[in-house]
């Protein structure tokens, strides 16, 4: 029993300096930073879309009202 809590406790450890080493690299920071950048300016771009949409709809549909 006390050799599986030894392979235990080296897993454990190893497994919270692997945490540890993963919380302090900065790399991926920057491509988070990115990727949020352009989430927001996605959800910019549908927004717009679909604004744009709805009044082209509106438009048109007032055109057909006034035509027929």
């Amino acid at each position: 029993m006390t050799g599986l809590v030894q392979v235990f406790a080296a897993e454990r450890s190893r497994l919270a300096r692997a945490i540890d080493r993963f919380a302090a690299d900065e790399r991926g920071a920057t491509a988070i930073e990115y990727g949020l950048i352009v989430a927001l300016l996605f959800l910019a771009i549908v927004g717009a879309v679909r604004n744009f949409s709805t009044a082209t709809n509106e438009m048109y549909s007032e055109i057909e009202s006034n035509l027929g």
